[in-house]
């Protein structure tokens, strides 16, 4: 089969590699469509030691079951591996199993590529009227659904009368904003430096304000009741601090390395929250599959698909800031 492979920093190729066997309780899935998620870019770019070179990288994945009872059924891929039996997975929060394990992530090959192994209790029924490109946008949204919903909880009150910025406009931070209008949200802004990222999301986000970094209408001090931080870099978490207001909650869903930024004198003296996010619950992914089989979520047109046989140029593309949509999707469907 035909594989995207991750050979060292800023470096992929497309060659020839053994269709994976599948071992107990796995399922063989013929993917037709995977996401580019930040996590590839921080392994393209050799800053992610999890995931050494060379190996097959993408987790955000649809297609069908390749043979065996389920042969020709549309799933959505759940990459997120767990043992099923430690108190996290027996609790319902099987994302913080101690064991985990994620497609892309040594020892299991990810989805860029003809065929992915599997486990089938991570394979979720996909309906006829989802296309498989908005399928494979499951997994970058219930990250973001899983981030309001902490957010929400920890907020304690209706996000109808909260004051709501989304740090990034990428497809996490994207479709946080595009999660927060579904739970109700009515104050909503998005922070994004790239020009036509921020028009992107302006068009899929109409009742949200889209604003640059720094602009003299976006968030002041203390304008905020709910942060998302979709990028986590140091700038991003020195501006949630500064537009978090008293009793605020910043939830922290961006992986770039580092740890600065944090106001940590004015977390103390206003009583914020702040609290990381990560992944999504099995219920949740299910849920953002619904939203997006009911519309719930818009029109999906915000996503750009490219064949997998292009990856390379797709991840250099991404990496110069040429792509203006948030999520970018290969397909090895039209490769073949």
């Amino acid at each position: 089969m035909k594989a995207l492979i991750y050979t060292g920093p800023n470096a992929l190729i497309v060659d020839d590699v053994p269709v994976p066997v599948p071992g107990a309780g796995e399922v063989l899935v013929r993917v037709e469509a995977v996401g580019i998620c930040g996590s590839d870019m921080h392994a393209y770019h050799g800053h992610d030691a999890r995931r050494p070179a060379p190996l097959i990288l993408g987790h955000e994945a649809a297609g069908r079951v390749a043979a065996g009872p389920r042969a020709g059924a549309r799933v959505a891929v759940n990459p997120l591996v767990t043992c099923g039996h430690c108190p996290a997975c027996e609790s319902g929060r099987s994302h913080l199993c101690p064991s985990r394990q994620i497609l892309s992530m040594p020892p299991r090959p990810g989805a860029f590529a003809d065929y992915v192994c599997v486990p089938e209790k991570n394979l979720v029924p996909i309906p006829d009227t989802l296309s498989i490109a908005h399928a494979a946008l499951a997994e970058p949204l219930a990250v973001a659904y899983h981030a309001v919903n902490q957010g929400a909880r920890l907020l304690g009150r209706p996000l109808a009368g909260a004051r709501c910025v989304v740090l990034g406009g990428g497809a996490i931070g994207f479709g946080s904003g595009l999660i927060l209008a579904m739970q109700g949200a009515a104050d909503i802004a998005v922070i994004e430096p790239n020009p036509e990222r921020r028009a992107t999301a302006a068009r899929g986000l109409p009742t949200a304000r889209c604003h640059a970094p720094g602009d003299a209408d976006g968030p002041g001090p203390n304008g905020a009741d709910l942060v998302l931080d979709a990028v986590g870099s140091r700038a991003t978490r020195a501006e949630a601090s500064r537009i978090a207001g008293p009793g605020a909650v910043i939830v922290h869903i961006g992986l770039l390395p580092g740890e600065e930024g944090l106001d940590v004198r004015k977390i103390t003296l206003q009583e914020i929250v702040v609290s990381g996010s990560y992944c999504y619950t099995m219920q949740e992914f299910r849920d953002v599959i619904g939203a997006l089989a009911d519309g719930r979520l818009g029109s999906l047109d915000w996503v750009e698909e490219r064949p997998l046989a292009e990856g390379a140029t797709a991840f250099a593309d991404m990496d110069a800031n040429r792509v203006a949509a948030p999520k970018l999707i290969l397909s090895p469907e039209a490769s073949r």
